[in-house]
């Protein structure tokens, strides 16, 4: 086992999309409304703030400009050279219900999931087994120009997702299905061959990254775990989280820091009371790809 992953920053309510950029790790804090960075003395540093709406995915486009996901909204927003925010996206007609993780691909591609119905009231009332079973979600495809495109439907809770190094496979944390689900990418950017490429075994996949050896890290929203899975479906490595963990990436100075992005909570109107939540980090074997 890779061990456990200490506590480096704390004052977060709920931390979702790490992003490794330059020396730094960047996410997003859905009821701060507030996407941060942190350096290697572990403060937070506030980069852009969504004062009417909650940040999730993040990505880059090749020129620099940050996208970031607007959650309620269902919108991608860009920001540009001179830190204002415009619309680069909206997919409030695509999209079920709130808008969640992203991957951006080098050439400024941008893949986005969304809940497919509002997952906080099915938990509230013991509904989710019913809903998973009548409501999955449509997989976005947003293009350089802000064009919507649906890139793949019934889908069961699309989240977390990274693209390998060649750009030719997209693996999407399908939550609620409890499986890694692969495409092919045409050069296009529509997707094909979907299949499974890895099941889970009755474990949730929330946030993920790929690692260097082909596996991907996954979080464990119901569980304190971060695990390491191949594409066979067995796991090659888990990490104590201590709290359940929703979102990990791998960088550092070498690529081999994972960091995990835990909260004692998952519901929003829990999590939103007090930022109990964690970034935390530990050394793997590893190194990471860069996706997302």
């Amino acid at each position: 086992m890779a061990g456990t992953a200490e506590i480096i920053a704390t004052g977060i309510y709920f931390g979702e999309a790490p992003r490794w950029r330059g020396d730094r790790l960047w996410f997003s804090d859905f009821f701060a409304h507030t996407v941060y960075s942190v350096g290697a003395d572990n403060q937070l540093r506030a980069e852009v703030e969504l004062p009417h709406d909650r940040p999730s995915g993040l990505g880059w486009l090749p020129d620099g400009r940050l996208l970031i996901v607007s959650m309620v909204d269902r919108k991608v927003l860009r920001r540009e050279a001179d830190g204002t925010l415009v619309t680069h996206a909206d997919l409030s007609d695509l999209a079920e219900f709130h808008c969640n993780d992203m991957v951006v691909d080098r050439s400024g591609r941008a893949y986005v999931g969304n809940f497919g119905f509002d997952l906080d009231e099915a938990i509230m009332s013991e509904t989710v087994v019913e809903l998973l079973h009548e409501r999955t979600a449509t997989l976005a495809r947003v293009d350089p120009d802000g064009s919507v495109h649906v890139a793949a439907e019934g889908m069961k809770f699309p989240n977390g997702s990274v693209i390998t190094p060649d750009g030719r496979t997209l693996i999407v944390a399908e939550t609620l299905g409890q499986t890694l689900t692969a495409f092919t990418i045409a050069d296009d950017g529509s997707l094909h061959d979907r299949r499974v490429w890895a099941d889970l075994g009755g474990r949730a996949p929330d946030g993920i990254c790929l690692d260097a050896d082909g596996d991907v890290w996954v979080a464990n929203p119901l569980a304190p775990e971060a695990f390491l899975v191949a594409e066979d479906g067995g796991v090659v490595d888990v990490v104590d989280t201590g709290d359940p963990c929703f979102a990990v990436t791998l960088g550092g100075p070498d690529g081999r820091t994972l960091f995990c992005l835990t909260a004692p909570h998952s519901l929003a109107h829990k999590a939103a009371e007090e930022p109990l939540g964690a970034l935390r980090s530990v050394t793997v074997d590893t190194p990471g790809t860069g996706s997302p």
